[in-house]
């Protein structure tokens, strides 16, 4: 009996041998060209005078209010957003398409201009926040909540994608076996929804978190640069840039930091892709 023809497998590892210099030459430039700049800051970085800079007491603030704002847009993200991934993924209704073209507008949106939509909408003579004025004695823009406010804008798109995609990609028969067996619809998506989803929501909301920690166009547009009350890290390191550079790559330094540990974490789920989350 002859034997049975069939692909032949190449021994692992083969794919990866004899990469044509037409591919080869242009990956090194762009593996250069994106890494050349972080290697810069490292080369550069003050690092005899990094504990000192880092130990003054408005780097301090401006971080301690970084983490502090990005946590609470990640939180609001948190409580907004995964029902809106929800009914994005699960529902059909008239202009689904446009609404999910909308919800993901600030992905490409110049964050000034997020920032200036915030302003005109929440400001004391905004199309919503002269009621807040005159109704509740509420003012908005140029407080920590206003930060909040603008990495919650800018930040949240990342968690709802995550999970949107999550949701169109988890298997839909046990929810639909709860609810024959009785359970409501709300039982089913805290006890079996949520936990199948539950590494694509982590993954999105630690996404979310660093978006939120390195947002500067809209902070500054609508909350402004003050020293203890708007201040993140972004803003203390364009201010610290204009009096003194070094200051401001050793600031930059902490949110290098964030960004390692974050590809870190999240890098090889990017690559396995979502069935693997």
């Amino acid at each position: 009996m002859s034997p049975r023809l069939g692909p032949r497998r190449l021994p692992h590892g083969s794919g990866r041998r004899g990469v044509p210099a037409l591919i080869a030459a242009p990956a090194v430039v762009a593996f250069a060209f994106l890494l050349v700049p972080l290697v810069a800051l490292l080369v550069r970085a003050p690092w005899r005078d990094l504990g000192h800079l880092l130990a003054q007491n408005d780097v301090v603030s401006a971080l301690r209010l970084s983490l502090e704002c990005a946590t609470a847009a990640t939180a609001v993200s948190l409580v907004f957003g995964v029902p809106l991934a929800w009914v994005l993924a699960r529902t059909r209704f008239p202009g689904i398409g446009l609404a999910r073209a909308l919800v993901t507008l600030p992905l490409v949106l110049p964050p000034v201009v997020g920032g200036l939509g915030l302003l005109l909408a929440l400001g004391r003579n905004g199309i919503i926040g002269r009621y807040l004025d005159e109704w509740f004695g509420i003012t908005l823009p140029f407080t920590t909540p206003a930060v909040i406010i603008a990495e919650t804008f800018v930040a949240m798109p990342f968690l709802i994608v995550t999970v949107e995609g999550a949701l169109r990609t988890a298997d839909r028969d046990i929810e639909e076996a709860a609810v024959t067996l009785g359970a409501s619809r709300m039982t089913v998506f805290r006890r079996i929804t949520l936990p199948a989803i539950g590494p694509s929501l982590v993954a999105g909301s630690i996404l979310c978190w660093a978006r939120a920690l390195g947002e500067f166009g809209a902070t500054i547009t609508f909350a402004g640069n003050f020293p203890g009350t708007t201040q993140t890290m972004p803003l203390k390191i364009y201010e610290a840039f204009q009096l003194d550079p070094e200051a401001a790559i050793a600031l930059s330094l902490v949110l290098l930091a964030v960004a390692v540990i974050v590809l870190v974490a999240l890098r090889d789920r990017w690559l396995r892709g979502p069935a693997s989350l």
